[in-house]
């Protein structure tokens, strides 16, 4: 669970956050692709595990609490704690791009203090002028492979007068095409770890509040 070691939990009582790559793509046999694998961990002072998973649930709330990223967030479908959520996400490094993504979301409590959430991209399309007449989702042969898919998995625990929380992100990528690695290049390799601690220091913030 996150905050077990005291030297960690010292760190994260103080404000701040701890974020770990886990897994490169240099060891793992997938051609023309990247694998993204992170961990990011934080603690919320004065917060409960009932008021994060209220905040995780809330899905038509995200578009204000994990702004700008997420542009817009509903549930398709819910069956008590399974939910089918939709959400378009921009994110920008060198390049914006707009995404459209379908989730697979689970929730589930250990105990009164313990809890999680695992989230599965069922769906993700890039988009073609969002925002204008002509938007569309782009066909398999015309995506860039920004993200091609994204899993994520929350854990937190209440104790020491808070809420240790924790993030756990693996996506896949396509690999930089020959000629556009300065383009494409700082995008695939930098925005799954930005986006990770930008989603943890979000979901802080909009909890303390």
């Amino acid at each position: 669970m996150p905050g077990t070691d005291p030297r960690t939990a010292t760190r994260l009582c103080q404000g701040e956050l701890i974020i770990e790559q886990l897994t490169s793509s240099a060891g793992a046999d997938l051609p023309g692709a990247l694998l993204h694998h992170w961990r990011g961990t934080a603690f919320a002072p004065k917060a409960t595990a009932a008021d994060f998973e209220r905040l995780l649930r809330d899905f038509n709330a995200y578009p204000q609490r994990f702004a700008p990223e997420v542009l817009d967030a509903k549930i398709l479908s819910q069956q008590n704690d399974h939910f089918i959520a939709k959400m378009r996400v921009r994110q920008k490094h060198v390049l914006t791009v707009v995404l459209d993504s379908t989730y697979d979301v689970t929730f589930g409590r250990l105990d009164a203090r313990d809890g999680y959430s695992a989230s599965r991209s069922t769906q993700i399309f890039e988009i073609d002028g969002p925002g204008t007449a002509r938007e569309r989702p782009l066909n398999p042969r015309e995506e860039h492979g920004f993200l091609w898919r994204l899993n994520s998995y929350w854990t937190y625990e209440e104790r020491d007068g808070g809420l240790y929380i924790q993030i756990e992100s693996i996506s896949l990528s396509r690999s930089v095409p020959t000629g556009l690695g300065w383009a494409v290049g700082p995008f695939v390799e930098r925005v799954p770890r930005e986006s990770l601690e930008f989603t943890l220091r979000s979901a802080v913030n909009a909890i303390r509040k």
